[in-house]
């Protein structure tokens, strides 16, 4: 027990004065007491207002996120960390602390009244100033990373993520308001980089504030965007010809149904498709159409001619050429050897690439008959036989092999091809259809990569009967233009594969005509009658042009026709004396023959179309003379298949943003194509008519 008179004795001893060391170490914990506390009080009576240093970093991070000022949350992540570090430093900056030593407590610059003169602050602690050193790089950095200027500049406009941003700092003005052109102004008229430039800090004493400016920026400038590593083939568009100076157009058919996938991928993404993606011609003939047939297979090919007047120009006409091809019956189909070419590099890891090309297969797996043969070989850094030839009776087998392929590794494109082919060969079926089918995102990067190395193969590859089709699938690294090389040079045909209804379309439906020839190398002719017509031009197969003197050549390779296919060509020409004309008249040189005038005067045109039976290489010849017979008085008189196609042909060229339908909108496409719809079994129409719709919405009804 302690005794009563030590207690008294201890409570008369005078308490010594605290020490200067002892008050600076007494009040920096008290500080980091009070900042670890992580709540915001009410200001003490007496107690001079504003906020310290983790009650305004709270706050500053609360306005952002609370209202919305970085409205993405992707963007919100993206920029979080500069924001962070900038705001961290910044402030930091502009609180020192008052260590051991100073008896006097500095006010810092949330604590302290505004006032028109400058705050005296104590220098910054060693290790605040490493603090403050560590914060300012790791704030360089993420800003690099984002490709924002390595250091901050000192004026108070700072631009985040494509939002124009104001430092949280006590104003000690009003809030500045955007002028027209955007520019953050404070009252008065001054611009915040002006302002700043001559040292003022604009505010107001209330609190920190944040103000968001929307940069003029497109939003999709400001979201991040997936690499895109697509090759297509650039081309333009074909030019106007004088009939008097260039009477001959000549071209090689095209049945290839790529292009419209692909523009119908970019339209349900939100997004108009390149130019160069759009192939007028695969737009027009992916659509089946009810054209006149041959009746026999003696002629594999049926063609039917119409002239109508233009929709989007008065002054012209169009010459619609319609081939149908004889629809072989499937108990008169030949067997069929498969070899399945598929790819499993590592760039096929994605959800619409090997998983649907597996999908796809396997839908054609259970179209082919029981004496039909599967191959499958797969190529990644090299080629290797996953499956044998196989007969269509054992379809367990084919579909677990199909089943079990992965990705992974590089595309050595070319060994797969050559194995692919090796397998044909050892299968081959005489007087049978005979293809390799290639399923890839075209991104070949081992052995021979370069298109014409690649081109090469095939054509040597095809001399032993063997045709090949390709299937692209995915976007990002499609090598549409390799893709396109090789199916055009290896007797064959080119899809593109977004959807498994897509897949369907192609490998179900189509199968006749995706799988068994009717007929190889089909070209087409077209001589026009200087004195009937002033000018043509033809409306896509810029990329299928060939010249003249190909016509004749056996040699020269073309396009070719499948069962039931349908191709259509469509001419643009402008009639002699119209006034339509876009090229000025020559001053010499009207056509003119010995007896004084110009031979079959009254033609507007003569087409020639060439062709060669699957087994045969001697090319046979089928002419048509295209005279006011062929003729219908107007548009709406022309039947329900040939205004579809010329609406859609009308569609591909509004996407190209060619001259000819700079002035026909979309709602004229629309009227059209809903007036022509007809039978659509299938839908393909009817989601023609959204596609139009979608491209009128992102591009304008121009």
């Amino acid at each position: 027990m302690v005794d009563d008179n030590e207690l008294e004795r201890l409570r008369d001893i005078a308490a010594p004065a605290p020490g200067e060391d002892a008050k600076a170490r007494a009040f920096a914990a008290a500080m980091r007491a009070y900042d670890l506390e992580e709540k915001t009080f009410a200001a003490a009576q007496g107690s001079v207002g504003g906020l310290r240093l983790t009650e305004r970093a709270q706050k500053l991070w609360r306005e952002i996120m609370q209202k919305k000022l970085i409205a993405t949350p992707a963007l919100a992540g993206l920029v979080a960390l500069p924001i962070a570090g900038y705001a961290t430093f910044h402030m930091l900056r502009e609180q020192p602390s008052t260590f051991a030593g100073d008896e006097k407590i500095t006010e810092t610059l949330a604590d302290k009244p505004a006032t028109n003169g400058p705050a005296t602050v104590k220098p910054v602690p060693a290790e605040a100033d490493k603090l403050k050193k560590d914060t300012d790089s790791e704030s360089r950095d993420a800003a690099e990373e984002l490709g924002a200027p390595a250091s901050q500049p000192k004026s108070e406009a700072q631009e985040v993520g494509g939002l124009v941003r104001q430092d949280a700092l006590q104003r000690t003005e009003p809030a500045p308001a955007p002028t027209a052109n955007g520019v953050v102004a404070l009252d008065g008229g001054a611009s915040a980089p002006a302002d700043a430039a001559r040292g003022r800090i604009p505010g107001t004493t209330a609190e920190s504030k944040l103000m968001v400016q929307p940069s003029t920026a497109p939003v999709d400038q400001l979201l991040p965007q997936p690499e895109n590593n697509d090759r297509v083939e650039g081309f333009k568009s074909n030019p106007v010809h004088a009939a008097l100076e260039d009477p001959v157009s000549t071209f090689s058919i095209d049945v290839d149904t790529a292009s419209y996938s692909f523009v119908r991928r970019s339209l349900k993404e939100g997004y108009l498709p390149q130019a160069d993606t759009v192939r007028v011609e695969e737009m027009v003939n992916y659509f089946p159409y009810d054209w006149k047939g041959p009746d026999s297979a003696s002629t594999p090919f049926n063609s039917t001619v119409s002239v109508m007047p233009t929709p989007w120009n008065e002054h012209t006409k169009l010459m619609h050429v319609a081939i149908k091809g004889f629809d072989v019956k499937s108990v008169e189909q030949p067997k069929a050897n498969l070899v399945f070419l598929i790819d499993v590099s590592g760039s096929m890891n994605e959800q619409d690439k090997l998983p649907l090309l597996q999908s796809a297969f396997r839908l054609l797996v259970s179209k082919l008959k029981p004496d039909d043969t599967v191959s499958i070989v797969t190529y990644a850094g090299d080629a290797g036989t996953v499956l044998e030839p196989t007969k269509a009776t054992e379809k367990d087998k084919i579909l677990h092999a199909i089943d079990t392929l992965t990705p992974g590794g590089s595309t050595a494109g070319e060994a797969g091809i050559k194995e692919a082919y090796r397998l044909a060969q050892k299968s081959f079926v005489k007087d049978g259809v005979n293809r390799v089918m290639l399923a890839t995102d075209g991104d070949f990067n081992v052995g021979q990569t370069d298109d014409d190395d690649l081109k090469r193969l095939i054509e040597q590859e095809r001399k032993t009967g063997v045709f090949l089709s390709v299937f692209g699938f995915g976007r990002g690294n499609l090598n549409d233009q390799m893709m396109q090389t090789i199916a055009q040079n290896g007797n064959g045909t080119a899809a593109y594969i977004d959807t498994l209804a897509e897949a369907e379309k192609v490998l179900v439906e189509d199968a006749s005509s995706t799988l068994f020839t009717i007929a190889k190398d089909v070209k087409i002719q077209v001589e026009f009658n200087p004195n009937k017509v002033s000018e043509y031009r033809l409306i896509g197969y810029e990329t299928r042009a060939l010249n003249r003197e190909d016509f004749n050549n056996d040699r020269v390779d073309a396009g070719d026709i499948g069962s039931g296919h349908s191709v259509t060509a469509i001419y643009e020409i402008t009639p002699k004396g119209s006034g339509g004309e876009q090229i000025d008249p020559l001053r010499y040189g009207q056509a003119t023959v010995n007896n004084g005038g110009v031979a079959n005067a009254d033609e507007y045109a003569f087409v020639k179309i060439r062709y060669k039976l699957p087994n045969e290489d001697v090319s046979k010849l089928i002419t048509t003379p295209v005279t006011s017979a062929n003729e219908v008085a107007s548009f709406d008189q022309a039947g329900t298949d040939q205004r579809f196609s010329v609406a859609v042909a009308a569609f591909g060229q509004k996407l190209r943003d060619e001259d000819a339908t700079a002035k026909f909108g979309y709602d004229k496409i629309i009227e059209i194509a809903t007036a022509a719809r007809g039978a659509d079994p299938f839908g393909y129409r009817s989601e023609f008519l959204s596609l139009v719709r979608l491209a009128s919405a992102l591009g304008g009804n121009r």
